[in-house]
């Protein structure tokens, strides 16, 4: 605990001014303020230590003896305050420059490397890492602190984060070509939630937003497959393992080259959001806040 004798660090700074200009007058010229604010100045001191500093004569200023002691202490205290000084700005610097982001497979894949291009323009200093995996992983990874900046897909967000809604995204159902349900003009929801699909893992976000948009149906079809990719669950269906409900984001190539066949639906909405999410209570940090903005005024369109 500093002690309630102890000058701040700005008047230490001064009362050096005193024993290098020999004057009230020209230390407060050095400081850049009056030479009354000086003598205000210097009392306060002197009334903090409890002994005088500064002895005034007709020829300017000089320290006393405890004076001079007090200004020897006082330069090893500068000294040291400049190097915390230093170091605080390091971090910060720090911080500015790096940026951690964990996006889910969707996000990751299709959304963020635009976004990442604009953000580079605009911070070429910042150095961006991000790590792709499923909407819960990104989550925990937030709250542990191993990355600034989340992107998820889920219908909802854990205890804990806060988030901010970057874009809206689009279930699909797709199935191969040849498939019986591409003769059809619609399935309804009914039938979806009874078919056993091609599906992401159970903690995606893309089959959590699945699972919440069938809710009335539930307990849906147990998957015919279940895989950690969205390109695994393409390829699968675009093979004939069955029909799957995927991001338009990532499929919209597939159906673009005729490997696979959008089917349209009825009586359910799969429209999702796609959200940011951080740690409640901790404002993102300037990279982050920039990345945001991107992401909250991109357009949202299938990687060509």
């Amino acid at each position: 605990m500093v002690s309630a004798h102890v000058p701040d660090l700005d008047s230490l700074s001064l009362l050096l001014e005193i024993a290098l200009a020999g004057s009230l007058g020209g230390a407060g010229a050095a400081h850049g303020i009056s030479q009354p604010a000086v003598s205000a100045r210097v009392r306060t001191m002197e009334a903090l230590v409890g002994v005088p500093l500064v002895e005034r004569t007709a020829r300017g200023s000089t320290l006393t003896p405890a004076g001079v002691l007090v200004a020897g202490w006082a330069r090893d205290v500068l000294a040291a305050a400049e190097v915390l000084d230093a170091g605080i700005a390091s971090l910060r610097a720090v911080s500015r420059q790096q940026l951690r982001v964990g996006a889910s497979m969707t996000v990751a894949e299709h959304l963020l490397p635009r976004w990442l291009v604009r953000l580079a323009a605009e911070r070429p200093e910042t150095a961006v890492s991000l790590e792709a995996m499923n909407s819960s992983q990104v989550e925990r990874a937030v709250l542990a602190g191993r990355v600034d900046l989340g992107f998820v897909e889920g219908p909802t967000v854990g205890e804990g984060l806060t988030d901010e809604v970057v874009a809206r995204d689009r279930l699909v159902v797709v199935v191969a070509p040849g498939h019986p349900w591409t003769r059809r003009r619609r399935v309804d929801a009914a039938e979806l939630a009874a078919t056993r699909l091609v599906q992401r893992e159970p903690t995606s976000g893309t089959r959590a937003a699945l699972e919440s948009a069938l809710a009335a149906y539930a307990p849906l079809a147990a998957p015919v497959l279940e895989l950690s990719t969205s390109s695994a669950v393409s390829a699968a269906a675009a093979a004939g393992a069955g029909p799957a409900v995927l991001s338009r984001l990532a499929v919209a190539d597939d159906v673009a080259r005729g490997r696979l066949v959008e089917v349209a639906t009825s009586g359910v909405d799969l429209t999702r959001l796609l959200r940011a999410v951080w740690v409640s209570g901790r404002r993102p940090g300037p990279p982050a806040r920039d990345l945001l903005r991107i992401a909250t005024t991109a357009p949202v369109r299938p990687r060509p």
